[in-house]
């Protein structure tokens, strides 16, 4: 049976209305506190005010979450298809992380800030020089104990494919001998079973949408659950990074319940 989408359940307007302004308190609180407060926790501190911070943005935007497996301990790279802004939240209400992010993110309005202080990697995806600088920087904090997160997809997919890995930054767990552990995300209406094969369009974040246009969307949405599927933690075992890349894809796939890419080795680069 194909993947399909179904139609949300709407809030009214006046509850989404509600939620949203709760949203803005919510991100506002966050950025006194990586601004006041962060500097003088130690990284377990700041883990435990990140992940709860996480959760409780997830509340108000009336997201369940849905996990599946054992995060990796520290000392490894998350790797996971991105669908929507909502990724980063539902992996740190889980697993709290260090991402790397597209440099765009930053100028987002007060999320940007947010993210930035709470020690995201930013990347120019178009700039292989920066690319190298941020491959030294993941190499510096794994070998460190972090746990790192990206999305070598290098941008959202509307959720029915796992989009080419670019594998430029598995350089850095190839050069440390760390780990890399595959995650799956997917959206699904709330009581919908994972081989129910329905999924959500509403945290989709694709084209021309903008982001207050995809968060009202997802304040609307009534019935909005994420699953996050844990795949186990591997290491090269003498792969390059664009045969690791191309076999995590492949697993991250089957983890999120879609299809197996096709042609997965040829259609992946270090881009």
């Amino acid at each position: 049976m194909p993947e399909s989408a179904v139609p949300a359940p709407q809030r009214a307007w006046p509850a989404a209305l509600a939620r949203a302004v709760a949203l803005t308190l919510h991100v506002l609180h966050g950025l006194w506190t990586v601004q006041w407060h962060f500097a003088r926790w130690d990284e377990a501190q700041r883990r435990r005010r990140l992940q709860a911070w996480a959760q409780r943005a997830l509340a108000i935007l009336g997201v369940e979450v849905r996990s599946q497996g054992e995060p990796a301990a520290r000392g490894c790279l998350v790797v996971a298809n991105h669908v929507s802004w909502l990724d980063i939240l539902a992996i740190d209400a889980v697993a709290p992380c260090r991402f790397v992010a597209k440099a765009d993110v930053h100028r987002w309005p007060l999320l940007g800030a947010l993210v930035a202080g709470a020690g995201t990697l930013f990347i120019e995806r178009a700039s292989r020089r920066d690319a190298l600088r941020v491959v030294h920087q993941l190499a510096e904090r794994l070998q460190a104990g972090d746990r790192l997160a990206l999305f070598p997809e290098g941008t959202t997919s509307d959720g029915r494919t796992v989009l080419p890995f670019h594998a430029n930054l598995l350089q850095a767990p190839l050069a440390v001998g760390a780990s890399v552990q595959p995650l799956g995300l997917a959206y699904r209406p709330k009581g919908a079973a994972r081989q129910g094969v329905q999924r959500h369009e509403a945290p989709v974040y694709v084209g021309s949408t903008t982001l207050l246009a995809s968060l009202w969307r997802v304040l609307r949405a009534a019935d909005v659950a994420v699953e996050l599927h844990w795949g186990q933690p591997q290491q090269a075992q003498g792969r390059d990074r664009r045969r690791w890349a191309a076999d995590l894809r492949t697993e991250v796939a089957r983890l999120a319940g879609l299809p197996p890419p096709v042609a997965a080795v040829s259609h992946t680069g270090d881009g």
